[in-house]
């Protein structure tokens, strides 16, 4: 077959999604090859082949799990490799690749537009192009952005102006891209009293995990405001119930972590130190996985509520994992509406499709078993605390990166399972579900006779 006929016949046999998929699988390929060389490791180091297939899924779907220590296998090339797959993983195969369609002033077609928006999670094509040059320059402004901050703010650290720059980019890089990364052995618990640095980090893994449709309307409404119109600027439904979802678990995750902690590892802290531990781990358990002090000085209840915060993750259209923010939110209004009664969910002066509400249903149901079944296994095979069990697994899902620190001690069947979950955290439920959906649907003209069953 010629090679220009190939891309076509793909298109013909294989849905958008199935060759998307099919596209993380050759991108943790090509990263298993890259980690594996070794001028990007440290003298004397030798990986086995389990630990660099971890290494590369945890990198492509953004977690910052490992079974290895980062910063003593890899040297600062591989470092800097490790921070390009995270912008591939975070920022999706179809977008980086787009990118340099742009940059090459090359015509996109109307079948990698199809694919864009199936790596995007768009509902269509219009804009969508736009879409990926506003992302990429305000994802890529911000981590430059943030980098400069972090790097002159760690000349106080760092003896070197070459070491400051250094670790401020990667870790502007690791909390714009969700990353979580650790490459000193500490992450930031160098940091812990130092809230100036916890509040950009903090800002940066809101700016990573709020969604990049959120991002670009938020930069047009204050381009709208510079420049008034007749017409009231008017945000999408996807944002508003996007930034509300995000605020509301914010809110509640760092008053839930107060009070659980307040007499416990918070008992003696002021209120200033105990009130940013409970934000940063309100942030950071949604997708970075950034720590400032080791998860382990957490009670068990505060762990519970770690791994449900990982679980939901971050927004669709980001760079996190998890069912999503907006998944969680439907479901929640959905029971509102059969509470009261009511055929449908409006909020915002608007409906919300029905076809959108049993996605969220199926979603979360099948990521509730999915996890439930991995931990249920998990706890049979692996010599661990069912509560690191449930970090792990959580954390996985959720391609979060924190950890009870049973990561590197688990089996290999144990490995295998996280790096699954991971896969499959990145990629989402829905379009792994979708996998098994032909291209061609069965339409059915006759529908069956109905019957009540008695339920509850």
């Amino acid at each position: 077959m010629q090679r220009k006929k190939i891309v076509p016949y793909l298109f013909s046999r294989f849905s958008s999604i199935q060759i998307i998929v099919s596209f993380y699988f050759m991108a943790v390929l090509v990263a298993a090859i890259l980690l594996s060389l070794p001028i990007f490791q440290k003298p004397g180091v030798h990986l086995s082949l389990i630990d660099i297939l971890f290494t590369a899924v945890s990198t492509i779907s953004v977690t910052g799990l490992s079974t290895i220590d980062l910063g003593e296998t890899y040297n600062r090339g591989g470092i800097a490799l490790l921070g390009v797959l995270f912008q591939l993983g975070s920022l999706g195969i179809m977008m980086v690749s787009t990118s340099f369609f742009i940059l090459s002033k090359k015509r996109i077609s109307l079948k990698q537009r199809q694919l864009i928006m199936t790596d995007m999670n768009q509902p269509n094509l219009s804009g969508i192009v736009r879409l990926i040059r506003n992302a990429l320059v305000i994802i890529i402004g911000f981590q430059l952005v943030g980098g400069i901050i972090l790097s002159l703010h760690f000349l106080e650290y760092y003896d070197s102006i070459k070491d400051a720059l250094f670790y401020g980019f990667y870790t502007a890089v690791s909390a714009v891209t969700n990353s979580g990364a650790d490459i000193t052995g500490n992450s930031l618990m160098d940091f812990s009293t130092d809230y100036f640095v916890q509040f950009i980090v903090m800002f940066l893994i809101v700016v990573g995990g709020i969604g990049f449709p959120v991002l670009i309307e938020i930069k047009a409404f204050f381009k709208y405001r510079k420049k008034p119109h007749d017409l009231p600027f008017r945000f999408s439904l996807f944002t508003k119930l996007s930034v509300y979802s995000f605020l509301v678990l914010f809110i509640l995750g760092t008053v839930l972590i107060w009070l659980l902690e307040s007499s416990a590892f918070f008992k003696g802290m002021n209120f200033t130190e105990s009130a940013f531990y409970s934000m940063f781990y309100s942030v950071s358990t949604r997708n970075a996985g950034l720590v400032t002090t080791p998860i382990s000085n957490f009670s068990d209840g505060t762990l519970l509520l770690f791994s449900v915060l990982m679980f939901i993750g971050a927004s669709p259209s980001s760079v996190g994992g998890g069912v999503r923010t907006t998944t969680l939110a439907i479901v929640v209004l959905y029971l509102f509406s059969f509470i009261r009664s009511r055929e449908n969910i409006n909020i915002f002066g608007r409906r919300i499709h029905n076809d959108d509400v049993k996605k969220s249903i199926v979603v979360l149901n099948l990521s509730i078993a999915l996890c439930f079944f991995s931990v249920l296994v998990l706890s049979v095979t692996e010599k661990h605390s069912l509560i690191s069990i449930i970090v792990e697994v959580s954390s996985a899902f959720g391609t979060t990166g924190l950890s009870m620190g049973i990561t590197s001690s688990l089996s290999i069947f144990g490995q295998l399972v996280i790096i699954l979950l991971m896969f499959i955290g990145r990629v989402g439920m829905l379009y792994m579900l979708m996998l098994l959906v032909p291209k061609e649907k069965e339409d059915l003209n006759y529908l069956y006779p109905t019957e009540k069953i008695i339920i509850g």
